[in-house]
């Protein structure tokens, strides 16, 4: 196969790739944000002079976990280059994840 047939390939495949990602996280998002949509007449309520329920604050914190879940990918849609700052982010997710485990000492 010719190198420059075989370059095309490899990019016709990667950009495939990347637009079934991107497809599969937007599907993803939007199922996880339609999901909420009950949550802005139980975040009006004190406004509107009444008081939550024990079952409201249940409700709220499953709203409010569940989009605490999708804060990194509205970051990465909302900042002006977000796409370019994925690199990043997953450098910053790695060391996060680092952290978390703690350094390994060895066993004396």
């Amino acid at each position: 196969m010719p190198p420059l047939q075989l370059l095309r390939d490899r990019a016709h495949h990667a950009f495939k790739s990347v637009t079934g990602l991107t497809l599969r996280e937007k599907q993803r998002l939007l199922s996880e944000l339609q999901k909420t949509s009950g949550m802005m007449p139980i975040l009006m309520k004190p406004r509107n002079g009444q008081r939550w329920s024990h079952e409201d604050r249940a409700i709220l914190r499953g709203h409010l976990g569940r989009l605490s879940r999708l804060s990194p990918y509205l970051v990465l849609v909302v900042m002006p280059g977000g796409f370019f700052m994925l690199p990043v982010f997953a450098w910053w997710l790695d060391r996060r994840r680092m952290r978390v485990r703690g350094p390994t000492t060895p066993a004396v």
